[in-house]
């Protein structure tokens, strides 16, 4: 059985965007503000737009497996792959980082939450189209 989508509340969308602004503003202003050379900032800039990528990617291809539209396997799996490759990116960068152990805290910390915001306006954005069209998901194929 298949259920209609529901638009998601404006507290829900507003929350999904204040996470993204926040971890992605606080993460481009902590690289603003380091004293690091352009190519190790420019690392930093690659990994968070590869998570961001790699985590809105997965999730749009699990939700549309859990909706039963057709997604490959070597793109699911490639899904999962790039969203651990930025991660383990992300801790090797900062394990060999000249930084305080606050400042590793906040750059992982800002680049979670921006990865969660990413998903979760990709959600609602997703979820707002279904219901404003008022199309159905597809019925769960096993």
């Amino acid at each position: 059985m298949s259920t209609r989508a529901k638009a998601p509340t404006g507290a829900f969308i507003g929350a999904a965007w204040t996470a993204l602004l926040i971890g992605l503003v606080s993460y481009f202003v902590g690289l603003w503000n380091a004293e690091w050379p352009l190519y190790e900032k420019g690392f930093y800039l690659s990994i968070i737009l590869f998570g961001l990528y790699a985590a809105v990617s997965l999730q749009k291809s699990v939700r549309d497996r859990l909706e039963g539209i057709p997604v490959t396997g070597i793109y699911y799996g490639l899904s999962w792959l790039a969203l651990a490759m930025a991660l383990l990116m992300l801790i090797v960068g900062l394990w060999n980082a000249d930084l305080q152990r606050v400042e590793k805290g906040f750059y992982a910390m800002s680049f979670l939450l921006a990865l969660f915001g990413a998903v979760t306006v990709q959600k609602n954005v997703r979820d707002s189209a279904s219901a404003d069209n008022d199309i159905p998901p597809l019925p769960h194929q096993y």
